[in-house]
């Protein structure tokens, strides 16, 4: 479906100073058609320019992992009003609003980010400089292209059919309505576009910067990730209402496409697994970046500039005027998990304690449990980096620590779940890779001890069909990447986000109704929930391998994971789950509210209409910002029950 829209991008792209070294911009450039890169210095000051654009708070330095974390299994966040808000924020609880002012920047900037890509791009191919035996210049080609495909690819997860456009909006003319494009079509254009790309790629090791560039691997990770994209379902407007959730007929065209990218990253041999689990993450926070080992591609924020990874993630820390007692300043926390998220893994799985935090700061930094409808996501905090390269008791955000926008985990399990998918099990020609791509991930989540059963033994178990292993890539997704804003996209890709978002509907209100005796259908479930969590705060035990921080006290809890006697003196209790409003006879707002773009309870409730067999599809889709609309003259409209 075909219309017109007007794209709200800069015509004349002003460049500014961002980033570590290679982001050093000198001056303002403003380009015209006719206009040429004239030398090698000034083709790389237009590419930072794009590199520049997914560093605003408004996309990947904030809006993209924290805004648009919509609720789930893993990701989750609270919302206590039956209405939607006047803001039209609640993206969340999938109830947000053409009007929202930070759906308009996120749009506004991704387009930005395309249209200095469009310039570079059609510059660098003009220009009498280049040559396509330059490897440093078909890399810098390569490189837009790819950031390109980034942006889009994000936009399309997350609108669906947009504008595309490749030209720089300087070439046409007086035409600023720029029609919107079916996501398949740009999509295929992008993988198509990529492939050609990577041949004049270079890999991050043999770059200046590294994983902080687009490599090599990195465009064939994008090209397997948009691959499984256009390849796994997505919600369309036919129908009506808030639309339906399809794959297209030529879907495993798009696997194979995913599963020999995929290994083209693997057979490079570039990258591994070597890091412990929580050291890529810590490692993150104290700006170390690794060129061979699990990250891919790490967006390169700079500190007291941009980016607030470890400020909206974390455990929280408050202070008193803006101020701490110690170096690592205030944390905001509000990127947090699902309360029963951490119950999910195996307890020998090391990435559990790292992942999910219980526990936050007073501005004294003494440790304080938190009682509250959501976890910590600990995967990166400002608390993790060491002393001397903290930002100070007055910081807040711009915080500088990379995002990893693609890991090797990440690809490894792409090639996995492709494999499985085109040769309907791992039993093929590809199996034994693919298993073995599954394995890496699993075995750096345990204990070498605990291999022999929760690495060998489950992968025997778990192989014998094509449906067991495919189970079973989607909760090693869960646990591999809790906190990174992924999970609600491939339950997309996966048709399983209306099942999934039900279910965890449903178990915050049993356990809710349990705290007030009402005993709904599958509260056995939870009778040995931990209710009462016994705790004492303890000095630091000086153990990164125990907590990342080294000087702060911490929490130890007595026991966790179920329902546990009191341990005797010198412990405090901590009663969580208690969600239900004993006046109203009803569960507590949050537990009603928290999802109701999709279910809800309370007096409008929907939940028990509802067939768990035979769910309407969650709209993820967001809408068009209304002022991009104004701008279109009416040409085009929203869809998916947006008014």
């Amino acid at each position: 479906m075909r219309k017109s829209f007007i794209i709200l991008s800069t015509l004349l792209i002003s460049f500014s100073s961002c980033k570590k070294g290679f982001l050093d911009v000198s001056s303002d450039s403003k380009y015209e058609s006719d206009y040429v890169f004239g030398n090698k210095d000034e083709i790389n000051r237009v590419l930072t320019s794009v590199y520049a654009s997914m560093m605003s708070n408004d996309t990947y330095g904030n809006a993209y992992f924290s805004t648009f974390a919509l609720n789930n299994d893993v990701e989750f966040t609270a919302f206590s009003a039956e209405l939607t808000n006047v803001n039209g924020e609640d993206f969340r609880a999938f109830d947000g609003a053409p009007h929202a002012p930070s759906i308009l920047r996120f749009w506004n900037k991704q387009y930005e980010g395309i249209e200095r890509a469009n310039i570079f791009i059609k510059g660098i191919q003009n220009s009498p400089v280049f040559n396509k035996d330059d490897k440093d210049l078909t890399q810098q080609l390569g490189e837009a292209r790819v950031l390109r495909a980034m942006f889009y690819h994000d936009l399309v997860v997350m609108f669906g059919d947009v504008p595309f456009n490749t030209k720089p909006a300087m070439d046409l003319g007086s035409n600023f309505v720029i029609p919107v494009t079916n996501r398949n079509e740009i999509l295929r254009f992008l993988i198509d576009d990529l492939k050609e790309a990577a041949a004049g790629m270079k890999y991050a090791n043999e770059m200046p910067y590294g994983v902080e560039r687009a490599s090599k691997e990195f465009c064939f990770g994008m090209i397997a990730r948009m691959a499984l994209t256009r390849g796994g379902y997505a919600l369309y407007p036919e129908g009506g209402g808030k639309g339906t959730m399809k794959r297209m007929p030529d879907y495993k065209e798009y696997y194979t496409i995913a599963m020999q990218y995929a290994d083209s990253a693997i057979s490079s041999g570039k990258h591994n697994l070597g890091k412990s689990y929580r050291n890529v993450f810590i490692d993150e926070t104290n700006n170390v970046v690794s060129n061979n080992d699990d990250p891919i591609f790490e967006i390169p924020f700079l500190r007291n500039s941009s980016g607030n990874v470890g400020y909206v993630t974390g455990g929280a820390v408050s202070g008193t005027d803006g101020t701490t007692n110690h170096v690592w300043g205030t944390i905001n926390g509000g990127m947090r998990l699902n309360a029963f998220y951490h119950y999910t893994f195996d307890r020998s799985d090391i990435r559990k304690d790292y992942t999910v935090g219980f526990w936050n700061y007073s501005a004294d930094g003494q440790p304080q449990v938190l009682v509250d409808y959501s976890l910590y996501n600990n995967k990166w905090s400002k608390l993790w980096a060491d002393p001397g390269k903290a930002l100070g008791n007055q910081s807040t955000g711009s915080t500088g620590i990379n995002l990893p926008y693609m890991r090797y985990a990440d690809i490894l399990l792409m090639y996995a779940e492709a494999v499985n998918e085109v040769e309907d099990g791992v039993g093929g020609a590809h199996g034994a890779k693919a298993i073995e791509a599954f394995r890496q991930v699993r075995r750096r989540a345990f204990a070498t001890a605990d291999h022999p059963q929760k690495v060998e033994s489950y992968i025997n178990t778990v192989k014998a069909s094509r449906e067991s292993f495919f189970n079973a890539i989607v909760e090693e997704r869960k646990w591999e990447f809790g906190g990174e804003n992924i999970r609600w996209k491939d339950l997309v890709r996966w048709n399983l986000y209306s099942k999934v978002a039900y279910n965890a509907f449903k178990e915050y209100l049993i356990v809710a109704s349990i705290a007030g005796s009402d005993y709904m259908d599958g509260s056995d479930k939870y009778q040995n929930l931990p209710v009462n969590k016994y705790y004492k705060r303890v000095p630091n035990p000086g153990n990164k391998d125990i907590y990342p921080n080294n000087t702060l006290p911490i929490i130890q809890f007595y026991n966790p994971w179920e329902s546990a006697v009191h341990p005797g003196t010198g412990w405090e209790m901590a009663t969580l789950y208690n969600w239900y409003n004993v006046d109203l006879s009803i569960p507590n707002n949050q537990i009603l509210y928290s999802w109701r773009g999709f279910v809800k309870g309370g007096p409008a409730a929907n939940w028990e209409g509802m067939d768990p067999n035979n769910l309407p599809p969650v709209r993820y889709i967001l809408p068009f910002p209304n002022q991009a609309i104004l701008m279109s003259n009416g040409a085009y409209k929203n869809q998916y029950g947006y008014n």
